[in-house]
């Protein structure tokens, strides 16, 4: 590749049986070694869990990645010997893997159940603007909002 050459992005295929990329996108973040087959499972037992009604439950699980993603980020920014925290605004593909991995984060996080019920109960809840997931992304915006005053440092 040469210099300077952007590297291209693989494109995301969709779940075969729920016709989703949010789906397979939250199927590879669950995965765990290379086992693809467990975190299918895990994130069908979800789904199914969520609403009998393929559609319906794929729009639940994106209405709860929705909620999850924030609009904004800080970066550490090196300037004259000082780190600043720099709030960026985020891409759609940068914010939306934010989401899932706090989401599945927030379920790993949880003990004592079997992951597929911790994922469950943490969707439910980011679709209702609640849980740990949420609250991750509340912190993340407070950061952002917060550190506004060295938004000229982004250059």
């Amino acid at each position: 590749m040469a210099r300077g050459a952007k590297p291209t992005k693989n494109p995301i295929e969709t779940d075969q049986f729920y016709k989703s990329k949010v789906v397979t996108r939250v199927v590879n973040r669950l995965m765990l070694g290379g086992e693809k087959s467990v975190a299918t499972k895990i994130i069908y037992g979800v789904l199914e869990k969520i609403s009998e009604d393929k559609k319906e439950a794929t729009t639940k699980l994106e209405e709860a990645v929705k909620n999850l993603m924030p609009s904004q980020e800080v970066r550490s920014r090196r300037v004259g010997g000082a780190t600043y925290q720099v709030p960026v605004p985020l891409r759609h593909d940068r914010s939306e893997a934010l989401a899932i991995r706090w989401l599945v984060e927030a379920a790993r996080a949880k003990k004592g159940k079997p992951m597929a019920q911790r994922l469950f109960e943490e969707v439910t809840l980011a679709a209702k603007k609640e849980g740990v997931a949420y609250k991750k992304k509340e912190d993340t915006l407070r950061m952002a909002d917060a550190n506004k005053a060295f938004a000229h440092f982004k250059w």
